[in-house]
């Protein structure tokens, strides 16, 4: 590496020597020069030294001391002759508005890896007041294919902008500096100066055309607005980085360099994989390097939510032993108590992933991502785009870069192909990937239902579920559908009796606002909105193509384990999940992130902990089993339940049994971080949309960046059967606080703890004289109506050959729920109707 650095230099030693004798032999001409007002001038120039002074380039102090001896006396001339032989770029901008640019006698001199300021000299005889632009053939992004929709939710669709579709060679970034102390636009002066930034990825000889214009239309006939420079690239530094464990490991890390305008380093549109262009932070392991310019930098360094985030300030020297070491600290570390952490719910390929140059990224590339963020566990999901390239990394094994207690496994998602119409399904654990029929592709064979899918998997053994399990609810939609179902005598109102027995998304009282006593259809849309911000809620989901659809049916079906949560908006995610556990189902709560196509700039942002005890090593089917047997917790990283227990029963292991109704005693350990992300996500923001999409991830609800905050409190709940039955405020301050409670159970019910939005354990059941959970009859009945407007909005899209098997399972969950609603003691005053299908 040493020898390599030494060559570098000695190349461009030469190369400086060639580009300095090129340049002196053609610029021996001085640059054309106007009268100018000497006192906006001066102001211009001033701006312009400081400007090169915040971005580390001052001019030398000879020239600079004659500069300000100029502009104290506003001489606009000698400003022009003191600044023109350091310019490299002259536009002349004429009346009718063509731009033309000429090369000035300034140095073509860059820094490989960091932005070097470049003076442009404008000749503006339109007196134009407009943004100048610059750009390049050999500037912008150099990977293509990422997914324009995914990136306009997350608001990085400047991502996307000049994709590298056929694949040009591409080494230059280049932007005008138009922060402060320059402006946005040229002032109309006649003469100014501004400042180009060009960065580029190469090192050595390199030729770029550089491109001005001040609009659309505005380039000069002939391409006089485009010249070529032969510009000479220093070579950037080799930072050995030793990065350690707060055990003192050598471990991976996350690593986000900024430079003191706030710009990432290595640029993002010049990432390709280990790297990943829509994340800011790049991971390296101990003894990896990083490419950087000299200069200083703000480095922040972490390993995920579990962690502290250090943040400091590095100077990047210009010598070839350059080296940074990382100690990383945790404040809470969950494998002490026998948790550990995974998201199986990761893309290798599509939504932000690029296709060119590669159909998605390695292993090694995704490995990277899961340590980095200290997960435990990653399971990476093979689905529709670049199905063909990336299942070949499929294994019923862990995959062999797996350690020993970070595991990477190759699964499979159910979305772009088969049954994703009625929600996208997470099969984990799989032996086989090829589905009976499907011949190893994505384009034939699959069932075009969730069922026969998920019983596949669990036929080999595997554990299946529902990623981004959100059931939205469209409060106009549903309000006309109680209209319609309800309205027995069609004048466009519900009464009383029309009502009765009936599940409504609030009382009647409360639903009637006017006092006319009958409900009208605006009424009822208020009231499923207003129900919507409530958990759990009776407002029912729109089942209108997103979330966990199909979720009653296979799971009435005994087929599925888990619902996932973590990733879209808490509320609808925990209330389709209460409802079914309220039911008697034995649904477990998982965590994920769907990344990046939910949550983009991480992995594990959602997590599940898996009680496996303290173990060296970790076994990926027993990390899995405690999914199914629901022995975990979810969380964002930020808050933790490292134990949780219902008369000494953990989630998971075994029910609570009792001769007859009483107290229990609940307790648990949490603890919250004492500095978390300002962001919807965490629960921190609340977004324009209300309490209904607290936690979410998938579309950006406030500005990308929004800090951290420190310390306050969070409120601790004990849930029983969906229902607050106890609480207490805790302090975030990165401390274990052990709770207790007695809590009275009047009927077999399940119990749980959570922190909305950003913990949630799974449940002990507490069983009351051997009788089963049936714990809400307005539960089973929303349950049921779910399965019946499913059927409705969406059979059209299983295959006619599927869909006499899938209507009868559709009947039979229909069944069940009624069946469980009539045995349900709560709410005797619901009556429990014949329904069928249609």
């Amino acid at each position: 590496m040493i020898l390599d650095f030494w060559r570098n230099h000695l190349s461009f030693v030469v190369c400086v020597i060639f580009v300095s004798v090129v340049a002196g032999l053609a610029f021996s001409d001085d640059v054309a020069r106007r009268a100018a007002d000497g006192q906006p001038l001066a102001a211009n120039v001033s701006r312009l030294l400081q400007a090169l002074d915040s971005l580390g380039a001052p001019l030398e102090a000879s020239r600079l001391e004659l500069i300000n001896k100029a502009i104290a006396g506003e001489n606009g001339v000698e400003l022009q002759t003191l600044l023109d032989p350091v310019a490299l770029f002259v536009i002349e901008i004429n009346p009718e508005l063509r731009v033309k640019v000429k090369r000035g006698p300034g140095d073509p001199i860059l820094q490989q890896g960091g932005f070097t300021p470049m003076i442009v000299k404008v000749i503006n005889d339109a007196t134009l007041a407009r943004p100048l632009n610059i750009s390049s053939p050999q500037a912008g992004a150099i990977y293509a294919g990422s997914s324009e929709g995914i990136l306009l939710r997350q608001a990085q669709t400047e991502l996307k902008r000049n994709e590298n579709i056929n694949r040009e060679r591409r080494f230059l970034d280049v932007e005008m500096f138009d922060q402060s102390p320059m402006t946005s636009k040229l002032s109309g002066l006649n003469v100014e100066y501004a400042l180009a930034l060009i960065h580029c990825s190469e090192v050595g000889a390199r030729e770029a055309t550089i491109v001005f214009d001040v609009g659309e239309g505005t380039q000069d006939l002939g391409f006089r607005s485009e010249i070529p420079v032969l510009f000479s690239v220093r070579p950037a530094i080799p930072v050995k980085l030793s990065i350690h464990d707060a055990d003192g490991q050598p471990t991976t890390s996350r690593l986000e360099f900024r430079d003191r305008h706030g710009r990432v380093y290595p640029p993002q549109a010049k990432r390709l994989a280990p790297d990943f262009f829509f994340q800011p932070q790049i991971y390296r392991k101990d003894g990896d390097v990083v490419i950087l310019p000299p200069g200083e930098f703000t480095l922040e360094s972490s390993r995920g939510p579990e962690y502290r985030r250090n943040i400091r300030t590095v100077t990047i020297k210009d010598t070839p032993d350059s080296a940074l070491t990382v100690n990383l600290q945790r404040w809470i570390d969950p494998a002490k108590y026998g948790f550990f952490s995974g998201d199986h719910h990761i893309h290798a390929a599509g939504c932000s992933h690029y296709d060119n140059p590669t159909q998605g990224v390695t292993p090694a590339d995704m490995f990277n991502q899961v340590k980095g963020e200290g997960l435990n566990v990653g399971c990476v999901l093979t689905w529709g785009p670049c199905f063909d390239h990336q299942r070949n990394f499929f294994s019923p094994a862990a995959d062999t870069i797996s350690e020993p207690l970070t595991l990477l496994k190759y699964d499979l998602e159910i979305s772009g192909f088969g049954s994703a119409a009625l929600g996208h399904v997470c099969l984990l654990d799989l032996k086989n990937q090829t589905y009976p029929g499907s011949e190893g592709t994505s384009t034939q064979g699959w069932p075009t239902w969730t069922v026969p899918v998920m019983r596949w998997a669990k036929e080999q053994g595997g554990v299946t579920g529902y990623p981004h399990s959100a059931l939205h609810v469209d409060p106009k939609q549903a309000a006309a559908r109680l209209m319609q179902n309800l309205d027995a005598n069609q004048d466009g109102s519900l009464s009383q009796d029309e009502t009765h027995g009936h599940l409504l998304p609030e009382d009647f009282r409360r639903i009637e606002s006017d006092r006319d006593g009958v409900l009208s259809e605006s009424e009822l849309q208020r009231s499923e909105d207003r129900a919507a911000d409530q958990l759990p809620n009776f407002a029912f989901p729109a089942m209108d193509g997103g979330g966990a659809m199909e979720i009653f049916v296979s799971t009435s079906e005994g087929v599925c384990d888990f619902i996932s949560a973590m990733d879209t908006a808490r509320i609808p995610e925990w209330n389709t999940w209460y409802h079914l556990l309220n039911c008697g189902f034995p649904l477990k709560l998982s965590g994920e992130t769907d990344f990046p196509c939910m949550s983009s700039r991480r992995v594990g942002q959602g997590r599940v902990y898996v009680q496996l005890g303290k173990v060296p090593h970790l076994d990926f089917a027993a990390w899995c089993d405690g999914i199914a047997a629901g022995r975990s917790y979810v969380s964002d990283g930020y808050a933790h339940a490292t134990s949780f227990a219902v008369n000494n029963a953990a989630p998971g292991t075994e029910d609570v049994l009792l001769d007859n109704a009483g107290s229990v005693i609940v307790e648990t350990t949490v603890a919250f971080a004492s500095e978390q992300p300002r962001a919807v996500a965490y629960g921190t923001l609340l977004p324009p949309t209300g309490k209904r999409m607290v936690g979410d991830t998938v579309n950006l609800h406030a500005p990308r960046e929004t800090g951290f905050e420190e310390g306050g409190e969070r409120l601790v709940e004990i849930i029983v059967n969906g229902q607050v039955a106890a609480s207490q405020n805790v302090p975030a301050d990165g401390k274990l606080h052990d709770l207790k409670f007695e809590v009275p159970v009047k009927r077999s019910s399940w119990i749980a703890v959570r922190q909305f939005p950003q913990l949630h354990s799974n449940p002990v059941n507490v069983i009351i004289q051997q009788q089963p959970i049936r714990a809400s009859r307005g539960s089973a009945l929303w349950c049921a109506e779910s399965v019946r407007l499913l059927w409705r909005n969406r059979n059209r899209f299983i295959a006619e050959s599927e869909r006499p098997a899938a209507r009868e399972a559709y009947e039979r969950s229909l069944q069940e729920f009624l069946t469980r609603a009539r045995n349900a003691a709560e709410s005797p005053e619901l009556v429990v109707q014949e329904l069928r299908l249609e």
